[in-house]
């Protein structure tokens, strides 16, 4: 549809008359470069467009011409392994939003495509008719748009991106397709979370799980560790595809993902980590508009191949920015600001981001995931502002981390006081029917141990820890042998920057049963210094002993300790 003209270019913000039937949120193109631009307000036969490109060069005058349909993001084979802007372009040879008006698709590239049902078969909606070998780590399925009989199906070749390879209920089907990047892809039904996402990171598999198809948020301070342990997260989770949203980041921080990425070998599959990983860089000098686009685009990847069976886990690195961005817009087309200048609609904006996670059965009858992990960076540690407050309302698991920690040099500075997790208790319930009935006493154990030894650290402030009774001096070394051999971790060591379930476990255990064994030595008359003044290195150091997996070279650590505990007098 053409016939539209721009009347006036405020920065991002463009005015355009004589353009009918357009709807709002529709893309626009504006100019001889086709900028792209989305539909934000609607006013008689003006309407107004939020550029997602830098508009110098535009002027009144020049065409407008409408697509016809919301921003939407082009899914298909070669997403794995790549590196896009907020839009899902490529960000391969020049940068794309260096470039005005590169909005269209890149070149068809040629992949294998291998049929998996035979032609005249009945196919429901999302039900696989086809897979790509060699589009990634995780399988690639060509998944039926509609239900209906498969007519006509490609036989195994090569074959570009937009050709047609099968026609399903009369509507053809194309290697790529296209999907509105706000609005949720459909599935059959929603389920109960079933198994944790292991993380690798004991702080969080132990205290403060999360559940496959959960969300989670974590807040922190400038230098608290947000970046690193996103990173974390993405390299050593067991997910089948990582969705790593650079939203509003410093670039330098993006490209050291990158690099680690490329270079860490996949322990699924002995490859790249970086082939089951899609990267959505969008960082803080690239177009603000982009910026909020990005979040959504990262989420409708993850959907995209969760449509396909697989469990994905987008991680947006920072939501706050993503708020900014949104406040920034608000501004700039006059809407009434609310607290601290967001948006009123930025709850809402918040839950309908974190409700897209979740555990589904397909339409095609699979069983796939979206996990939600969001980083918040409020300024100036502030954790009471609107973004932090309101995302608390909405996910299932906080991770906090602690400026005190971080400045300790402990880290994950993972705040066991301020987190929380509610996936706990149906993960207790999950892992007692996994064959696994002590993982919630553990659990129970650790955090009121660790709450009794902040209590009585603010009570030794006071009084001095040698005028405490035996007992509580022991919980005070067991909380910092709880704190230093279990919740530190580095993410620097080969040996501890992943850990396993069961190696967790191991290493809680041990140090539950020395502790134990300090208190008994108490309780036999045993003087509380006497016990301080034994050497607990080699169970500090015993989580850097070994691999991630070995629980059996923690053994004789504790049997050492409990034997020279045994002999005190």
């Amino acid at each position: 549809m053409a016939g539209g003209r721009v009347t006036r270019v405020d920065g991002p913000l463009v005015d355009v008359d004589g353009l009918a039937g357009v709807a709002m949120s529709e893309v626009v193109e504006l100019g001889p470069a086709r900028l792209a631009a989305e539909v934000v307000a609607i006013r008689g036969g003006r309407l107004t467009a939020q550029a997602y490109e830098y508009t110098g060069g535009l002027a009144p005058g020049d065409e407008v011409t409408a697509r016809g349909e919301p921003l939407s993001a082009r899914l298909g084979p070669g997403l794995l392994g790549g590196v896009f802007d907020g839009l899902l372009r490529p960000l391969a040879g020049a940068p794309t939003w260096l470039v005005p008006g590169r909005t269209v698709a890149p070149p068809d590239q040629k992949w294998d495509f291998v049929p998996d049902v035979a032609a005249g078969a009945t196919l429901r909606a999302g039900e696989p008719l086809g897979h790509v070998p060699g589009a990634g780590a995780a399988a690639h399925r060509v998944l039926a748009p509609v239900p209906g009989v498969l007519a006509d199906l490609a036989p195994a070749g090569r074959y570009a991106e937009t050709d047609v390879v099968a026609r399903v209920g009369g509507t053809e089907v194309r290697l790529t397709s296209s999907w509105p990047v706000r609005r949720p892809r459909p599935s059959a039904a929603r389920l109960d979370g079933d198994g944790p996402l292991v993380t690798g990171q004991r702080v969080l598999d132990l205290l403060f799980p999360i559940a496959r198809g959960s969300s989670a948020a974590v807040p922190g301070g400038f230098g608290t560790g947000k970046t690193m342990l996103l990173q974390q997260i993405a390299k050593w989770c067991d997910a089948d595809v990582i969705v790593y949203v650079g939203c509003g980041e410093r670039g330098n921080e993006m490209a050291d993902v990158l690099a680690d990425l490329r270079e860490l070998e996949d322990p699924r599959t002995g490859g790249r980590l970086a082939d089951r990983t899609v990267i959505i860089a969008n960082t803080s000098n690239m177009p603000m508009m982009a910026r909020e686009a990005s979040v959504y685009t990262g989420v409708t990847v993850a959907e995209y191949y969760r449509d396909m069976g697989h469990s994905a886990v987008v991680i947006a690195d920072s939501t706050s920015r993503w708020a900014e961005a949104l406040r920034e817009f608000a501004s700039r087309s006059g809407a009434l600001p609310a607290e601290e200048g967001y948006p009123a609609d930025l709850a809402s904006a918040l839950a309908a981001f974190y409700e897209r996670a979740g555990r589904v059965t397909t339409l095609g009858g699979e069983v796939g995931a979206v996990t939600i992990i969001g980083a918040v960076s409020p300024a100036g540690g502030d954790m009471s502002e609107p973004v932090t407050t309101l995302t608390q309302r909405f996910v299932r698991s906080l991770w906090s981390l602690d400026r005190d920690l971080a400045y300790a040099r402990h880290y994950p500075a993972v705040s066991w006081a301020g987190s929380f997790s509610r996936d706990a208790v149906p993960l207790g319930a999950w892992h007692t029917r996994s064959g696994d009935p002590t993982w919630s006493g553990r659990r129970a154990r650790v955090i009121a141990l660790l709450a009794e030894a902040d209590r009585l650290a603010s009570v030794a402030e006071l009084v001095g820890a040698g005028s405490l009774p035996g007992h509580e001096r022991m919980v005070l070394l067991g909380g910092r042998l709880v704190r230093e051999g279990v919740l530190q971790q580095s993410a620097l060591s080969a040996r501890d920057a992943f850990c396993s379930a069961a190696r967790a476990a191991a290493l809680v255990d041990l140090v539950l049963d020395v502790v134990a064994a300090c208190e008994d030595a108490v309780a036999r008359g045993v003087p509380a210094a006497t016990i301080e003044e034994l050497d607990f290195t080699s169970v500090v150091r015993a989580r850097e002993l070994a691999g991630p997996d070995d629980t059996g070279a923690l053994q004789p650590v504790r049997d050492d300790v409990l034997a020279r505990l045994a002999r005190l007098t």
